[in-house]
Parts: structure tokens; C-alpha cells; sequence
């Protein structure tokens, strides 16, 4: 109801506008579609990839990681997954839990969980790759 009353504040031209909104909706929804267009390419490489190294041992894999344009492939793979994925739980997040406290607790939780793993990953593509 509190939101209703302070809606009805603004006069009709700055709702039209959106004026007092932060505006990162919008980079926020391109960021998310961006990601998921990334994603489609990137999965089915990585899935066509994976398929074709059915039988392949542990120095084969480590070899087909360490080729150039695939660790490359991996590393952009793993951001654009871990980026879409933390846009697309804080969305769930800011939607559904309620309590200020939590919310903000929750999203800066996410945030570090996606950065901690994306870089975790990326270092272990990274060092398969330059041989480490």
C-alpha cells in the first residue's frame, strides 16, 4: 500500500518517464539476454566437444584444455555461465524474499559466490592450459 500512496505523488509525466527509479532494469534485462545469446553457441560447442572426447583419458583431456581456442572457449563459457546464472538468481532474490535485511544479505552472498567460482574455474582452466 506504501508503494501505491507514494505512486500516486508523482505527478502523471514522471511516471510516464520512470523518474526516481535507478534505471538498471534495463542493463540488467540486456545483460541477461546478451548472456543467454553467448550461451547458446558456447553450450553447444562445449556439449559437441565433450561428446567427441568419449574414451579419451585424463592426458587427453588435459591436452584438449591446454589447445589454445579451447581454453579460450572455456574461459568465455565459464564467465557468460556464471554471469547469467547470478543475474538470473538475483532476479528470483529481489522477487520473492521480502525482508530487507535478508535480501541484501542474500544478493551480496550471490555476488561473491559467482565471482569466488567464476574465477576458481577460470584458474583451473588457466592452469590446465599453460600447463601448471
Amino acid at each position: 500500500m506504501a508503494g501505491k500512496t507514494m505512486q500516486s505523488m508523482r505527478n502523471p509525466l514522471a511516471r510516464v518517464r520512470g523518474l526516481g527509479s535507478a534505471k538498471e532494469g534495463v542493463h540488467h534485462w540486456w545483460a541477461q539476454r546478451l548472456t543467454a545469446i553467448a550461451l547458446v553457441p558456447l553450450t553447444i560447442w562445449f556439449v559437441i566437444s565433450i561428446a567427441g572426447l568419449a574414451g579419451v583419458d585424463h592426458a587427453g583431456a588435459v591436452a584438449w584444455i591446454g589447445s589454445a581456442p579451447v581454453a579460450v572457449l572455456l574461459v568465455l563459457l565459464i564467465a557468460a555461465v556464471y554471469w547469467h546464472a547470478q543475474l538470473g538468481v538475483q532476479v528470483v532474490i529481489e522477487d520473492y524474499v521480502h525482508n530487507e535485511a535478508v535480501k541484501l544479505t542474500a544478493l551480496i552472498a550471490l555476488k561473491f559466490a559467482a565471482i569466488a567460482l567464476g574465477v576458481a574455474s577460470i584458474f583451473a582452466v588457466l592452469r590446465l592450459a599453460f600447463g601448471g
